[in-house]
């Protein structure tokens, strides 16, 4: 049986390396042949839900890169394929092709009712806030009040802080809530 070049290259650091590679989720891969390998360890990326520390394992990817995929998508920008990625970094499709194997393109409906739908902290008002679950009318009033005294919520971390909330709330409210327009 013939090996590829890439598994030929990484037999002798194998163990290590997939220890590394399942148990350190911000390992930044180091070469298309540890791509290869986070592949074929199930590891993927969803483009279209990915953070930071996400883009940022992949070869040759730039923190301005990675925080600019991200404020795309954060506007509403949905990837649909790696000529999407391509095209939104200004590089061409041969030279994102390695990171491949792990991209996962998913489609996320925005109107589908099992689609939560983020608030932002720093414009809801009090009406849109306790329609989050786990936001009482109370606790709606304290985060607008507390946002007009002492301005906008910079993280999810401030705001817990500031509103001294339980880090069981925090953990429930986390997926309803944003800082960021």
């Amino acid at each position: 049986m013939k090996f590829p070049q890439w598994a030929k290259q990484l037999a002798g650091q194998v163990t290590p390396l997939r220890s590394q590679l399942l148990n350190n989720p911000y390992y930044r891969f180091q070469s298309a042949a540890e791509v290869q390998l986070a592949a074929s360890l199930g590891i993927a990326i969803d483009p279209n839900q990915a953070t930071t520390d996400d883009w940022l394992r992949l070869p040759g990817l730039s923190i301005h890169q990675a925080r600019s995929l991200v404020a795309l998508r954060q506007g509403g920008v949905t990837f649909h394929g790696l000529e999407d990625v391509a095209a939104a970094l200004g590089l061409s499709l041969a030279q994102v092709q390695p990171w491949a194997p792990v991209l996962q393109f998913c489609y996320y409906d925005p109107t589908s009712p099992l689609q939560i739908q983020p608030v932002n902290l720093n414009r809801a008002s009090v009406e849109q806030l306790s329609r989050v679950p786990a936001i009482d009318l109370y606790l709606a009033r304290a985060i607008v009040a507390e946002r007009q005294h002492r301005g906008a919520y910079p993280t999810l971390a401030a705001f817990q802080q500031r509103l001294r909330l339980s880090a069981n709330l925090t953990a429930e409210l986390m997926h309803y809530l944003r800082c960021w327009d």
